[in-house]
Parts: structure tokens; C-alpha cells; sequence
């Protein structure tokens, strides 16, 4: 059997608030109950999104929480001649296309790209986003969490985009790149990201990767029914709460922990819930925290 290895990967965007929390204890404890490393990558291929000082913030938290990583951090702004590597190897077989489609026109279509610049040829060297030319119409996968998964690529928003305008490469090919060269073989992460795990797991197919097993973690949502974010304005995770912050997310999970179990270390709170940790027990549905 191939060694568990499994990761998280936030993008500095911002501090880290519950939804992250949990995001990172599920992947982290899912790879400690079986055995295997915790990596950390920093997805920093954004710039113009990043906050100052947010990479170094997001390292303290996890560590005030007892999140400790194995190996030493990637980050993905170091890794752009890969990129580019992976992204010469789709054009050269012709899964890729020029496409200079405004983005009105993208809205018009409520989104849902109909190949309008697939056959025009349009120069790579254009002020034009490069999308992938999908061959396929379906892709699916067993989720470790939410069971059997079935997309259509036509409901997805048809041809993705792999580069963008401005020169700066996709979340979508940079995370399917190093998940396949990382040998990740487990990602657990947030459902909000299952329409990206049908792109990236096409993207491992093209470039000849193995896809990891994938789990999809409830979303936290606020009162007003939105998922946790930087745009929903979620509150930055109270590092001098680590030990409820940890509880709080452990019942968002599912696990049912001692009621008293923040009246111990992150330590001893992790490594209850590395113990009892069971995966089918995590919620499929959305989950709004109760404090």
C-alpha cells in the first residue's frame, strides 16, 4: 500500500477563521489516525489577492493550535517553471485554446462557456486566457465522505481556464500539479471545492498524474445561512481560544468530544481526536456552529 500522505493548503488571502479550522483538523486528523505525513502548502499564485503578513499568520495560528506540519512548507509562488512546465505539456498535445471572450460575455451565458474560441486559432501570445479544450462531457469519483459524485462539465461552466489574462497560472492547474508531483494521495478539504476536484482530477488525467483520494468537509455556515470567508467577513481565529477553537471544530466534525475536553492542552485535545477520530461520521450537510 502507498504511504498516507495527506496536506493543507490555504491561500494567504487572510487569517484563518473557523471554516479554515476545520478544514485544516480534518485533514490533519484524517492523516494522523492513519498513519501518515501532514503537509503544508501555501497556494500564494495570486498576488493581487494576498493580504501583507497573511503567510506568516496562517503558520502561527496553526502552530497555536498544535497543527504542526511535516516537512517543511511549499509554496507555490517558488514553483512557477513547474507550472509552466505542465502547462507546455497541454499545449503541445492541443488540450488547450486562445480564448479572449470578455467577461460580460461569459456572464451573458450565466456563465456556462459555450467554446466560442475554440476554433479560432487565436495567437497564445494575445491578450487572451488559455483554457483547456475538455474531451470528455463527465467525471466522477467516491467520495470518502460524501459517497458517490457525478459532474457534468457542461454544468461546470464548460472549457476552464488554466491561465489567466494578466499571465498568472490557475488555482486548478497549480493544485492539480502538485498534488500528482507531491504524491498526495488524500485531500480533505472543504465542499465548496468539489467543482474543483472535477476539474483538477481531468487535469491529473491529461498530465499522466495519479489523482488522491478525495473527502469533502461540511461547510461552516454564519447565521445568515453564508459559508465562512474573508468576503462573509468571518472573525479571525481567536488564537488565545485554541482550546475551544479546537472543541468547537471537533463537534462541526462530528466527533463527539468530551464536553469538558477544552479544559485540556491542544496537545491532549489532539491526540483524543487523533484516537477517536472516524471519518464517517463527519456531516454531509452544511453545519451552522452552535457556541
Amino acid at each position: 500500500m502507498t504511504p498516507y500522505s495527506g496536506r493543507f493548503a490555504p491561500s494567504p488571502t487572510g487569517p484563518l477563521h473557523l471554516g479554515s479550522l476545520v478544514a485544516a483538523l480534518g485533514s490533519y486528523l484524517d492523516a494522523k489516525a492513519n498513519s501518515g505525513l501532514w503537509l503544508l502548502r501555501i497556494e500564494d499564485i495570486d498576488p493581487p489577492r494576498e493580504m501583507a503578513g497573511a503567510k506568516e499568520l496562517i503558520l502561527r495560528q496553526l502552530e497555536d493550535h498544535g497543527l504542526y506540519w511535516d516537512s517543511t512548507a511549499i509554496y507555490q509562488s517558488q514553483r512557477l517553471d513547474t507550472y509552466q512546465e505542465y502547462f507546455d505539456h497541454l499545449k503541445n498535445n492541443q488540450h488547450l485554446y486562445a480564448c479572449d471572450c470578455p467577461r460580460h460575455r461569459i456572464r451573458d451565458l450565466n456563465g456556462i462557456y459555450d467554446g466560442h474560441c475554440r476554433d479560432l486559432n487565436l495567437s497564445f501570445d494575445s491578450d487572451a486566457a488559455i483554457r483547456v479544450l475538455l474531451s470528455e462531457k463527465n467525471i466522477g469519483w467516491n467520495d470518502l465522505i460524501l459517497g458517490p459524485q457525478s459532474f457534468s462539465f457542461d454544468e461546470l461552466g464548460g472549457d476552464f481556464i488554466v491561465r489567466r489574462r494578466d499571465g498568472l497560472f490557475s488555482y486548478q492547474l497549480a493544485v492539480a500539479v502538485d498534488d500528482g508531483l507531491e504524491g498526495i494521495t488524500h485531500v480533505i478539504r472543504g465542499a465548496d471545492l468539489l467543482d474543483s476536484t472535477a476539474r483538477q482530477t481531468y487535469l491529473h488525467k491529461l498530465f499522466g498524474l495519479s489523482s488522491p483520494e478525495y473527502g469533502h468537509l461540511p461547510m461552516v455556515m454564519n447565521n445568515q445561512g453564508q459559508k465562512l470567508s474573508k468576503q462573509t467577513h468571518a472573525p479571525e481565529l481567536d488564537s488565545n481560544k485554541s482550546r475551544e477553537n479546537l472543541a468547537l471544530a471537533l463537534n462541526i466534525l462530528g466527533q463527539n468530544p468530551p464536553r469538558d475536553i477544552s479544559e485540556n492542552s491542544c496537545e491532549e485535545i489532539l491526540a483524543w481526536a487523533i484516537h477517536h477520530w472516524n471519518i464517517n461520521s463527519v456531516p454531509t450537510k452544511p453545519v451552522e456552529p452552535s457556541n
